[in-house]
C-alpha cells in the first residue's frame, strides 16, 4: 500500500465512527434512547454505503482520466452514468419504482444497455477518441430521453419524484441498498485493478502500449464492465452523484507517481472518504429539508471544475 493509500485509509477510520454519531440530531450511544437501533438501521448502512458508492466513483475516474489521458474526465463522459439514471427514469415513469428492488435493476439494465451500446461502438477498435465521442453521443441520447421523460410525466408525483432522485441522496437507504451495491461495486473496482498496468503502459501512447503487449480490445473492456458496475451501481442505489470522479483522482495524484496502478486504490478511498464528509454534511447542515448529496457534491465540484480549467489554460495540469 503506498502513502497516498494509507494516508486516505487513516482520514477514513477517523471519520467513519464519526459519521455514525452525526446528524441533526447527534447520537450518544449512553443516553440517547433507541440509540443501538438508530446506529444499526439508519447511520450504519448508510454510512457503509457512502463509501461504497465513494469507493467506486474515485476509481472509475481515475481510470478513466489514465485511459483518455485527460484530466478532466469524468465517469459521465462514458454514457453509464446517465443510461442508467434513465432506466431508473423509466421505473419512475412506469410506475415500478415503488418496487423494493425494480428501480435499482431498471437503472442496473440501463447502465448494462449503456455498456452494450459503448462496446458496440467502439469495440472493435478501442481507440480513444472514437472511445470518448461514442460516449458523449450515449450521454447526450440519456440526457435527451430522460429529460422527455420529465416532460411527458403521467402526474406531478412521479415528475417530482424523478426530478428528486436524479438529484441523488443518501436518505433512508437501508441494508438492501448496501448489499445490492457493494457486490457490484467490488466486482468493478477488481476489473479496474486488473486493467491498471495497461493504463500505465497507455501513457506512454497508443503505438508504445501495443508494442508493450496491450491489448486494447481487452484493456476496452475492463474499462467498460469496470466503470459500468460501479457507476451503474452507484446510480441504482442513490441517483446521480456527481463530480466525485474528477475531483478525487486530482486530490490524490499529488501523492502518488501519478501512474494509473498508484492511483486507483488511493482513489478509491479518497472517494469513499469524500462521499462520507458530504453526506455526513448534509445531514448537519440546518436546513428544513435535507440538502440533497448530489447538489452538495456540484456545488463543490462546480467551483473545482472551473479551478482545473484555469490551470489547464496556464499550463500547470
Amino acid at each position: 500500500m503506498n502513502r497516498a493509500s494509507l494516508i486516505f485509509a487513516a482520514l477514513l477510520l477517523l471519520a467513519f465512527p464519526l459519521s455514525l454519531l452525526a446528524g441533526r440530531v447527534w447520537i450518544d450511544p449512553a443516553e440517547t434512547p433507541n440509540a443501538a437501533l438508530i446506529l444499526m438501521e439508519l447511520r450504519l448502512p448508510r454510512s457503509l454505503l457512502a463509501m461504497v458508492i465513494g469507493a467506486g466513483l474515485g476509481a472509475a475516474g481515475a481510470s478513466m482520466q489514465g485511459y483518455l489521458r485527460n484530466p478532466l474526465a469524468d465517469p459521465g463522459l462514458f454514457g453509464i452514468a446517465p443510461m442508467a439514471a434513465l432506466g431508473a427514469v423509466a421505473s419512475f415513469w412506469l410506475g415500478y419504482a415503488a418496487s423494493a428492488y425494480a428501480l435499482p435493476l431498471a437503472a442496473l439494465t440501463g447502465a448494462a444497455l449503456g455498456m452494450a451500446m459503448l462496446a458496440l461502438i467502439a469495440g472493435r477498435t478501442g481507440g480513444i477518441a472514437l472511445f470518448t465521442l461514442a460516449g458523449l453521443m450515449i450521454a447526450s441520447f440519456a440526457g435527451a430521453m430522460t429529460a422527455l421523460a420529465i416532460t411527458l410525466s403521467p402526474n406531478a408525483f412521479a415528475m417530482s419524484e424523478i426530478v428528486m432522485w436524479l438529484n441523488g441522496a443518501l436518505t433512508d437507504r437501508s441494508w438492501n441498498e448496501v448489499w445490492l451495491a457493494a457486490p457490484l461495486v467490488a466486482i468493478g473496482l477488481l476489473l479496474l485493478g486488473l486493467a491498471s498496468r495497461s493504463l500505465d503502459a497507455l501513457t506512454l501512447g497508443e503505438e508504445a502500449a501495443r508494442s508493450m503487449g496491450v491489448n486494447a480490445r481487452v484493456l476496452l473492456w475492463l474499462l467498460i464492465g469496470g466503470i459500468a458496475l460501479t457507476v451503474g451501481a452507484s446510480v441504482a442505489v442513490a441517483g446521480i452523484i456527481g463530480f466525485v470522479g474528477l475531483i478525487v483522482p486530482h486530490l490524490v495524484r499529488p501523492l502518488t507517481d501519478r501512474l494509473p496502478s498508484s492511483l486507483i486504490v488511493p482513489s478509491a478511498l479518497a472517494g469513499a472518504l469524500l462521499v462520507l464528509v458530504a453526506d455526513c454534511a448534509v445531514r448537519i447542515l440546518p436546513f428544513v429539508t435535507e440538502l440533497r448529496l448530489g447538489i452538495a457534491l456540484s456545488l463543490i465540484g462546480a467551483p473545482f471544475f472551473l479551478w482545473l480549467l484555469i490551470k489547464m489554460r496556464r499550463g500547470l495540469v
